[in-house]
């Protein structure tokens, strides 16, 4: 069992003044639109790993990669990344890390000149390719599913989404959802109105909103989630 803290677009004044309700936390998962001081914060007073997609309000955070040496390089030089010390960028990426298998797809559709924006083709073409990231990874001979965690920015098109064309999500996602079927997919970008249902269903993959915190148990062999925080958010 792996505990999940998953955080994403609002800075959560209530755990900067006591983390202890986090507490218990094997990893860290933020969806986006986040202070790296805030993720940074999180990460030293749990002591657990934090692996991220950008939103489309964070920097550009394209070009970097990490060497076979383990040093951060953009435009083949080292290069200190904006993130904090030993976060994990898994935009467009598959990462094992705390025992589960994320893969990551950051940004929101495109509305306005900026980083992290994408048509709903150039989407799907990053949605293609790391398929294909995922599929060359190693199969677990535990597990039913390729992947454990898909950790998205903005939600499936019609799965959590909004009304208006900035909040609308991706159909690449509803499609990469449905093949892989990993257990959860995580993501924000949409401020829930407190009447309405975080959750939804994808086939057999839970798709929560993360907005604010969420404490979630995630059983990675038999594919089970199970809600701690009944879910906590500051709106």
């Amino acid at each position: 069992m792996v505990r999940v803290l998953a955080v994403s677009d609002v800075v959560e004044e209530g755990l900067c003044a006591d983390i202890g309700p986090a507490r218990g936390a094997d990893l860290i998962l933020a969806c986006g639109d986040l202070p790296f001081e805030y993720l940074g914060y999180l990460m030293n007073a749990l002591d657990v790993p934090l692996v991220f997609v950008p939103g489309n309000h964070d920097p550009d955070l394209s070009g970097y990669r990490v060497s076979r040496a383990g040093l951060t390089l953009r435009a083949g030089l080292p290069a200190r990344p904006p993130w904090p010390d030993g976060a994990i960028s898994a935009d467009g990426r598959v990462v094992d890390v705390a025992g589960l298998r994320i893969a990551g797809l950051g940004g929101s559709r495109r509305y306005r000149p900026g980083p992290n924006q994408y048509s709903d083709r150039q989407q799907a073409r990053r949605a293609r390719w790391l398929a294909v990231r995922i599929r060359l990874r190693r199969p677990r001979r535990t597990r039913g599913h390729r992947l454990d965690v898909l950790l998205t920015h903005a939600p499936p098109r019609g799965v959590g989404d909004g009304p208006d064309p900035v909040h609308l999500g991706f159909p690449a996602l509803n499609a990469l959802a449905g093949r892989l079927q990993p257990p959860l997919l995580l993501h924000g970008h949409v401020d829930p109105d407190p009447a309405s249902r975080r959750d939804y269903r994808l086939g057999r993959t839970l798709v929560r909103n993360a907005t604010g915190w969420q404490l979630l148990d995630l059983d990675p062999a038999a594919g089970r989630v199970n809600d701690i925080t009944r879910h906590h958010s500051a709106r």
